[in-house]
């Protein structure tokens, strides 16, 4: 009786096509990845940040309407009243949600929550509310609320573990009462390149180009813009000390600079336009896992403009 010849042996379809199937493109890069404190991340993803910054000795308050509104003692300005102050502590802790439905896509929002301390006043503003003396009038005191909200939106035109370039889009709401100091009194918009390298195992570097334009800042009794448009850059290369699977700490320094490129300022009654200030910023970074990740950092300004002369920043961020 015959048999029935053997079956020749089938080598399994899924056998071939995991030989054949291109490697899968990993997901994103690692959220953990950006080790900088003042640069913006370029890595897009899903993370909650709470952020404290105490700023010291901000000598200009009202340069360009960048930090609050024109002085109230000057006529027509929406600022903060009596007195033009030369000398303002502040503190701002942010709340910040960004959320990426696809790879290379998030939106944000940021709240802010400011206090400021006025230390001294340009002599002679002290009592002046638009640019009359007022007979017993007192500087203003010290102030707190919800300053501007921001929100925007990412894009990364590249994006791999090693590197991301990312367009970003920052808009400010006028959430905050300017008369008070408490925000800028006017809409802003702030677009940004932002790109993340990794140059090792441990070093990376970080930066960061873009512009901030006002819309609608305030204007002078004879009709002058006081608000400017600010040039904006920031470079933070990183090295990884303790680089261990679930913990790493990595020191960071980051030179962030503005160009003010229009607008005035009560101090010294002069134009804002073609001021420079640079700050030096060293701290780091210890991220837990692929989530959790703490910043402490120092700020000091190098440049005799400042927005502050020195700022302490404490930040933490879960990514998700």
């Amino acid at each position: 009786e015959s048999q029935p010849d053997p079956q020749p042996p089938q080598t399994s379809q899924s056998t071939q096509s995991q030989k054949t199937a291109p490697a899968k493109e990993p997901s994103g890069p690692p959220l953990e990845g950006s080790m900088v404190g003042y640069v913006d991340d370029a890595i897009v993803g899903s993370q909650v940040r709470i952020r404290f910054d105490a700023g010291f000795k901000d000598n200009a308050p009202d340069r360009a309407e960048f930090f609050y509104p024109q002085c109230g003692c000057n006529p027509g300005g929406p600022g903060p009243r009596p007195g033009a102050s030369n000398n303002i502590n502040f503190q701002q802790l942010y709340f910040q949600v960004e959320y990426a439905p696809v790879r290379r896509l998030s939106v944000f929002t940021e709240v802010p929550i400011r206090w400021i301390q006025p230390q001294s006043f340009i002599p002679g503003t002290s009592n002046v509310v638009q640019g009359v003396a007022v007979t017993g009038a007192s500087p203003f005191l010290n102030q707190s609320g919800i300053s501007d909200v921001r929100a925007g939106f990412k894009l990364a035109v590249t994006a791999s573990s090693n590197h991301s370039l990312t367009f970003q889009f920052k808009a400010y709401f006028p959430s905050g009462d300017g008369s008070r100091g408490l925000g800028t009194a006017h809409y802003s918009v702030e677009p940004s390149l932002l790109y993340y390298q990794r140059l090792s195992g441990r070093w990376a570097v970080e930066s960061q180009i873009g512009g901030w334009h006002p819309i609608n800042g305030s204007t002078t009794s004879k009709g002058a813009n006081y608000a400017g448009d600010v040039f904006f850059y920031g470079i933070g290369p990183s090295y990884q000390l303790v680089n261990h699977e679930n913990i790493k700490l990595a020191p960071v320094v980051e030179l962030f600079g503005w160009h003010v490129l229009g607008g005035l300022q009560t101090l010294a009654s002069s134009d804002a336009s073609g001021i420079n200030i640079v700050n030096l910023k060293v701290g780091a970074r210890t991220s837990f896992g692929r989530h959790n990740s703490v910043y402490v950092g120092f700020g000091q300004a190098v440049t005799h403009s400042v927005w502050y002369e020195h700022i302490v920043r404490l930040e933490y961020r879960y990514s998700f």
